[in-house]
């Protein structure tokens, strides 16, 4: 486990180490896991980067607002499919219409002239839209749905509650640990998406991060030298790594506040399914 730890762990902060080091050190392979010639130059660069800024904040609303929009599709999608098929007869044939969306895809081209179509190419809600309602959060929000007590939900009918108060009032606070999972899988998504900002934006400014470092890292053309960086004592390489940390780090930092629920949410979904 301590192997597999280190394993996850040491390029991270190699390329930590690599960031915060000169360009000397980094382009002679000096640089393992702590800085070498301690230079701060290319985090001050990246601050004067209005592409990297912009496209940083775009990605921030797109997790925020995505995941939000994802939970919320998630949870009411999941709260009806969760009943017996007495109670709600045509359950069984909305299961299988999202199940076949799991097993079956229409492709890019198809999938591509369908957003062109609706007219969200090169907008923000291209980015969110098309991947709002994903079935296996469903599936996964279901099984802990069927998995409460049901003398809970009769106790609301007999006190009048009507499904949308049972819902929102009973069921969402005992599934936090399920939600906290399914929203760590969505921002997560969010954030490391990059080929559908390069696929639906024709403009590099509307790009996400994760899109826009992907084009900085395997174009050519992105490694001149500006007049800054000449002035600076930084470098491409330098550059780089220290954009690809930031975009590491939002999800660092998000990601423990949400582990305790990961592993609860993920237990509860398996055996109560």
């Amino acid at each position: 486990m301590i192997a597999l730890a280190l394993a996850c762990l040491l390029p991270f902060i190699h390329v930590l180490a690599f960031s915060f080091s000169s360009p000397a050190a980094a382009s002679s392979g000096l640089v393992t896991f702590w800085p070498v010639d301690w230079n701060t130059d290319a985090y001050r660069l990246i601050m004067h980067d209005n592409k990297f800024i912009a496209s940083f904040w775009i990605s921030v609303r797109r997790a925020v607002i995505g995941t939000l929009i994802s939970c919320l599709l998630t949870v009411i999608t999941a709260y009806p499919l969760s009943k017996e098929s007495l109670r709600f007869r045509s359950r069984t044939v909305y299961v299988w219409f999202f199940v076949v969306t799991m097993l079956f895809g229409g492709g890019l081209v198809p999938n591509y002239m369908v957003i062109r179509a609706y007219g969200l190419l090169d907008t923000f809600w291209v980015l969110i839209i098309p991947s709002a309602v994903q079935v296996f959060n469903i599936t996964m929000m279901l099984h802990f749905f069927r998995g409460l007590p049901k003398e809970l939900e009769e106790s609301a009918y007999v006190d009048g509650a009507g499904h949308w108060k049972i819902l929102f009032i009973i069921y969402l606070p005992l599934s936090l640990p399920s939600l906290a999972t399914v929203g760590l899988f969505t921002i997560v998504g969010h954030w490391n998406s990059w080929f559908d900002g390069l696929l639906y934006m024709n403009k590099p400014e509307s790009y996400p991060l994760q899109t826009y470092l992907q084009t900085i890292v395997t174009n050519p053309d992105m490694s001149k030298m500006s007049s800054l960086e000449e002035v600076l004592n930084v470098s491409r390489e330098t550059i780089k790594t220290a954009q690809i940390f930031l975009g590491m780090l939002p999800i660092l930092i998000v990601y423990p506040f949400l582990q305790r629920y990961f592993v609860k949410g993920i237990t509860l979904g398996s055996v109560k399914g």
